[in-house]
């Protein structure tokens, strides 16, 4: 995983946990995006996550983490965006599967819904696994509107 990118952001909920995420990410050789918040403060999550979506489009990010309470609407807001596949994991099982299968691009963590260790996990799992291609490519080709 050296020598890859990854965005990242969140609102406050997502931000008691973000640091150390990035501390993960930094120890395995990854560059960090980071796009904030920095802070505990009440923030709207799009001005957080739509920097993450658009890295990961233009291919200045491998990959990205976003992350609220509910991981929904951070999932929601990156989705609008066309070459974005987000998936929202609250274990390792879909963090997996969402890489191998979907070829997902943004991982969207439920922050309210987990413990910090799980959200650890889930990003570690997310990132070890690839797209599997195959069968699965054809239903991911099957996603884009235009």
């Amino acid at each position: 995983m050296a020598n890859k990118t990854i965005a990242i952001g969140c609102d406050h909920a997502g931000f008691p946990y973000k640091d150390r995420i990035i501390q993960l990410l930094e120890s395995k050789g990854i560059k960090v995006l980071n796009f904030g918040t920095d802070a505990p403060d009440s923030v709207d999550y799009p001005d957080f996550v739509h920097p993450v979506a658009t890295s990961v489009e233009s291919n200045e990010a491998n990959l990205g983490i976003v992350m609220c309470g509910s991981g929904n609407g951070v999932a929601m807001t990156v989705n609008k965006h066309q070459g974005i596949r987000a998936a929202l994991c609250w274990n390792e099982e879909l963090a997996a599967l969402a890489r191998q299968h979907n070829d997902a691009n943004i991982l969207s963590l439920p922050i309210r819904f987990l413990k910090e260790e799980e959200a650890v996990s889930i990003v570690e799992t997310f990132l070890s696994h690839e797209f599997e291609g195959g069968r699965h490519q054809r239903r991911v080709d099957k996603i884009p509107t235009t």
